[in-house]
């Protein structure tokens, strides 16, 4: 791609996000700024700016734009906030939400997936992103509480043990199904008296998986 064609591509991207409804004008700003590029490697670099899921190592995929937007939009970050990403994959996701908050820890049971986002941040600067090989359904007790916690993976339900590190008035977003083929996106927001639940959209995520991976 030579240098007029990938302005024309990122600005096409941008143009996508916006239609497929994400108007947080903080997350589109940091959809700019974080090039997908960086996290897609070998054959699917060509296709870094298209609105689709890509495969990335260890049979995982980097998500669709458009559903990172709108789960960051979801998750309504403030710049004092600390984050919680359960699932690093390529880093993206990270990447964007370092972007908009204070503090990002991420956490990935694949430790060439964390390796690889690591050298990533590192190269571009991500100072505020902690990444780290970890069992993500247990999330991370020792920072607790977060403001904010996003998983990028599939549960059946919202895992007990991340709900527990919300801090009061703390928002997490979720993919919640049963099934590869049927999940809702889910915000929990965290109140004095319990948790109050709110159906997003329908999205497809890879399961969230307990454990280390090899």
């Amino acid at each position: 791609m030579s240098g007029d064609d990938l302005v024309e591509a990122r600005m096409r991207f941008i143009y996508t996000l916006r239609s497929r409804g994400v108007t947080d004008a903080r997350v589109l700003q940091s959809m700019e700024r974080i090039d997908r590029r960086d996290f897609v490697t070998g054959v699917f670099a060509e296709r870094a700016y298209e609105d689709t899921p890509l495969p990335i190592a260890c049979g995982q995929t980097i998500s669709q734009p458009s559903v990172v937007a709108l789960m960051t939009e979801a998750l309504q970050v403030g710049p004092r906030d600390k984050v919680l990403e359960v699932g690093t994959g390529s880093g993206y996701q990270a990447a964007i939400l370092s972007q908009l908050a204070r503090r990002v820890y991420t956490v990935e049971r694949y430790r060439t997936l964390a390796q690889g986002a690591r050298a990533v941040f590192e190269r571009l600067g991500l100072a505020n992103i902690t990444a780290m090989v970890s069992d993500g359904s247990h999330g991370l007790p020792d920072q607790a509480p977060f403001d904010r916690i996003i998983v990028t993976a599939a549960a059946e339900d919202p895992p007990g043990p991340l709900l527990a590190q919300l801090r009061i008035g703390g928002i997490m977003v979720v993919p919640v199904g049963q099934s590869d083929t049927v999940q809702t996106l889910i915000r929990v927001t965290r109140q004095e008296s319990g948790y109050e639940y709110e159906e997003l959209r329908a999205v497809r995520f890879v399961p969230l998986v307990e454990g280390i991976g090899q």
